[in-house]
């Protein structure tokens, strides 16, 4: 079932107990009494759930600004390729840097994440391609967790690219992911979720149900890169499989929209990839709502296609290129996309026996964090009370 949309509440009060939250409602009905509850005083602030960024491939190595330079030059795709670029100069990065280095890389772009405050942060696998890469990738994820005030969700995203040394065999390296690395990244307790992206330049909706089918054996949820660039009818493959979320989407069509809206899994939209590689076609907003599909917003934090560490600027992207309303937008990093990481019970909306993740804002109303590019009102975040 869908996460409740947000409402506002004037004159509202939130207090915590032990990192969670024990009433959430107006002041006057605040209980006399809470028995060593501690109250928070926001002074007449507004108070959001702590954000969430549903969607990002956070750990990687390296950028690749040379190859975005090359491309305002007027290179294409495939040249950008043949000079070493696109997604195996990122597999040659990762595979080069220590565990230790890729979180080193990594906690600068989550620390921008976090000072827009954002309490949860989804990280993919991806760049790695090969088992002791993305472990050690997945490694790196979880340990963000262990230096910063934030909760981390590890997605193993093996069907990601073709490695080099695979030589353009996909079933081949699709039997290798899901016979031999999705075991061993399930039997190391590394990944919360797996996904993979079925599109023409990627893999066939055929190659990622040998993935999905051996993630439902290994009682693994799943999520899906899909109809980004054509249409491989990825959304209705991510609802056959009960998926957490199909994300991108720019070409769903209704037949898809309609297996989301039935299986409950959430459209997560990425308006940064849409910008950055200057899409014209955009996902059909109006047919999700239409639909019912619930819309979750994600930085699609990655070196090639959407090197974007704001969430807030996210929003307002969703907004003016995709015509999201100011309460869809809000709901979209909040609990649609808790509802996006299977964590609606626990994050995502204030409510009573949920983690007491805020953000405070300095702003006169909820569509001043939508309307606002280049302002960060964040007055102070709250990750489980603290």
């Amino acid at each position: 079932m869908a996460a409740a949309a947000p409402r506002l509440v004037e004159k509202g009060c939130v207090a915590s107990r032990a990192g969670r939250i024990v009433f959430a409602g107006p002041e006057a009905d605040l209980p006399a009494r809470f028995d060593g509850a501690a109250a928070i005083d926001c002074e007449g602030r507004l108070v959001t759930p702590g954000l969430i960024d549903c969607h990002t491939h956070l750990v990687h190595a390296g950028n690749r600004a040379n190859e975005f330079e090359m491309r305002l030059a007027g290179a294409t795709y495939e040249e950008v390729a043949r000079a070493g670029g696109g997604i195996v100069s990122s597999v040659k990065a990762l595979r080069a840097a220590s565990e230790d280095e890729l979180v080193r890389q990594s906690l600068p772009r989550l620390d921008a994440l976090i000072a827009e405050g954002v309490t949860t942060v989804e990280v993919k696998s991806g760049y790695g391609l090969d088992l002791d890469n993305e472990a050690k990738s997945l490694r790196a994820a979880r340990r963000l967790a262990t230096v910063r005030d934030v909760a981390i969700r590890t997605t193993f995203l093996g069907a990601h690219a073709m490695p080099p040394e695979a030589r353009g065999d996909k079933d081949a390296y699709v039997a290798k992911v899901a016979d031999e690395m999705l075991p061993a990244i399930a039997g190391q307790g590394l990944a919360d979720a797996v996904d993979g992206f079925c599109e023409g330049i990627a893999f066939s909706p055929e190659q990622i149900a040998r993935v999905f089918d051996k993630a439902k054996t290994l009682g693994l949820p799943v999520k899906l890169h899909a109809d980004q660039l054509s249409n491989l009818h990825g959304a209705a493959l991510a609802a056959r499989y009960g998926a957490l979320s199909a994300d991108h989407l720019e070409y769903t069509d209704e037949g898809g929209a309609a297996a989301m809206a039935q299986a409950g899994t959430v459209a997560v939209i990425l308006p940064g990839a849409f910008y950055f590689i200057r899409e014209t076609r955009k996902p059909p907003v109006e047919l999700f709502r239409e639909r019912g599909v619930a819309m979750a917003l994600a930085t699609d934090n990655n070196p090639g296609t959407s090197p974007l560490t704001s969430l807030l600027l996210t929003m307002n992207m969703g907004a003016t290129l995709f015509g999201m309303t100011v309460e869809e937008c809000l709901a979209g990093v909040t609990c649609r996309a808790a509802q996006a990481l299977g964590l609606q019970h626990e994050v995502g909306t204030l409510e009573a026996g949920k983690w007491a993740d805020l953000a405070i804002w300095d702003v006169e109303s909820p569509a001043e964090l939508v309307y606002r590019i280049g302002f960060n009102p964040l007055h102070r975040r709250v990750w489980r009370g603290k």
